[in-house]
């Protein structure tokens, strides 16, 4: 991590990213439990923050439009 800014929206993916992965372990739905673990990994392998956001708020509407 390099910014604060990176840090900040690391953790905030992180946080939302452990909500879907609990909550797809508890339904036992795929496509909430895989994008949760994607959500809390991913901020470790993009480093500018603009790609990290666009990514990032991709990932947290996947569970909305595909259900699975």
């Amino acid at each position: 991590m390099g910014t604060p800014a990176q840090l900040f929206w690391g953790i905030m993916f992180g946080a939302v990213g452990s909500g879907y992965f609990i909550y797809g372990k508890k339904q036992q739905a795929f496509v909430p439990l895989c994008t949760g673990m994607v959500l809390c990994v991913f901020p470790y392998f993009i480093s500018n923050i603009y790609l990290m956001l666009l990514v990032g708020f991709v990932l947290m509407l996947i569970p909305y439009f595909i259900k699975g």
